[in-house]
């Protein structure tokens, strides 16, 4: 018997002039003979903590019984095909939210610690950077942080006069005096997984100069074509498809821009938009996972302080002072919609990632995802019980499938622990953890 498999490197790029393409796990980086497992193709996890802000009406969350004998509740109903990779977390509360509500909420959700009075922040490292540090230094980015709005373009809402502006315009904590931006631009993020070029100027002037990113990496992707096999060539050109697709979306949504006209203030929110940039910020952080661009990504699905409307359901009131329901029934019947509404966008990601080969098994067997908010009850601003899912099989780690009650009152933190362990994150604490949730 001959072997003849050729072997390329696990990080293979396209390379163009002004871009670079990752390409995802392909069975010719795999030495032949060898067990994916002893090689440097070996599936690593991936993470990402998805924050949806104004928390839920918890009793359309949580499932009425425990164990693995549950049934999916109306708010997570579309994760439902996913039960098997599902785990919801319950009793759980983050005490160091406690204070001027939704300036410091995002935050403090996954550091476990209570920022210092000052102007000048100082909290917590957040778990996702602890997680770049040891699982995201050999991808290209360690770390990606997404939104869909400009928080500076919501108002003073998600400051504070004691706080500042920090805790609310972001959930990841690099350093605890550095908080990193959100991305909501969908073609500043494209171009940093995929331009090229030192600084943002260059990278946009070699944007101007070429129509398509695919366009300058398209000779070296027809030679790599033609050194691989019919499963590989299949899974190239799927995976620069999608490439091609999202950077359709985005010259799309660029070609709407206003902005050069003068124009008065336009109504606070454009639903319809929102829905196509929400669907394609998740679109590009899969594809992102797919490529090993990085494996850590949070996610701020919409802004603390949102005033978001959702008219493409039927919900006319803009999103936070909805959250505010004062417990009348058609009021929380309209947030429920709202947040159904999220949780049926993020099905679509998991979805994705469910589809997409990754070793021996799925892109979702091996990803550890946290999708939550570090808020309870809007309408009373309380940070316990926190609507807290975990999506992911966790390389195996992560036994899905199950509704945990722990002791009310049970740290965040000790989810956030567990998380970092099932990843091999060797850390001892994370902000005032108390133990590891040995069930998850």
């Amino acid at each position: 018997m001959f072997v003849t498999k050729k072997h390329l490197p696990r990080r293979t790029f396209l390379r163009g002039i002004g871009a670079t393409v990752a390409l995802p796990l392909l069975d010719a980086m795999i030495p032949a003979r060898t067990a994916i497992a002893q090689t440097a193709a070996a599936p690593q996890p991936k993470m990402a903590f998805i924050y949806f802000p104004h928390g839920a009406v918890m009793d359309q969350w949580t499932p009425a019984t425990e164990g693995g004998d549950w049934e999916i509740t109306p708010i997570l109903q579309s994760l439902a095909p996913f039960k098997n990779r599902l785990t919801i977390v319950s009793g759980l509360e983050n005490r160091h939210a406690n204070g001027p509500v939704h300036a410091i909420t995002p935050g403090t959700w996954l550091s476990g610690v209570a920022p210092r009075v000052s102007h000048d922040p100082y909290g917590g490292v957040t778990v996702d950077q602890l997680a770049a540090q040891h699982i995201g230094q050999d991808t290209p980015l360690p770390s990606i942080e997404v939104a869909t709005e400009e928080t500076k373009s919501i108002g003073a809402g998600v400051c504070d006069r004691n706080y500042g502006c920090s805790y609310g315009a972001t959930i990841s904590f690099r350093t605890p005096s550095t908080p990193l931006p959100m991305e909501f631009n969908p073609r500043n993020l494209f171009q940093r997984l995929f331009g090229q070029g030192d600084t943002p100027e260059e990278r946009k002037a070699l944007a101007r100069q070429y129509t398509s990113i695919l366009d300058l990496v398209q000779s070296e992707a027809a030679d790599l074509q033609q050194s691989l096999g019919p499963e590989d060539q299949r899974i190239v050109s799927d995976y620069l498809e999608s490439v091609r697709e999202i950077e359709r979306r985005v010259q799309k949504m660029e070609a709407q821009d206003f902005s050069h006209l003068n124009l008065p203030n336009a109504p606070v929110g454009i639903p319809n938009s929102f829905d196509e940039h929400l669907n394609l910020m998740f679109d590009m952080t899969a594809l992102a996972f797919q490529a090993s661009i990085t494996r850590i990504a949070t996610f701020m699905m919409a802004a603390e302080v949102s005033n978001m409307t959702y008219n493409h359901l039927g919900v006319a009131d803009a999103f936070h002072p909805l959250s505010h329901h004062q417990n009348n029934p058609a009021k929380m019947e309209r947030l429920v919609r709202i947040q159904k509404y999220h949780t049926d966008v993020f099905a679509k990601f998991v979805g994705k990632l469910a589809d997409l080969p990754d070793g021996d098994g799925s892109m979702l067997d091996n990803s550890i995802i946290l999708y939550g908010s570090n808020m309870s009850n809007s309408n009373a601003h309380d940070h316990f019980p926190l609507p807290s899912a975990i999506l992911g099989g966790g390389c195996g780690r992560i036994k899905g499938n199950q509704h945990l009650k722990y002791p009310d009152r049970t740290p965040v933190s000790n989810l956030l622990l567990t998380l970092l362990d099932r990843a091999g994150v060797p850390v001892d604490t994370v902000g005032d953890s108390t133990a590891e949730l040995a069930e998850v």
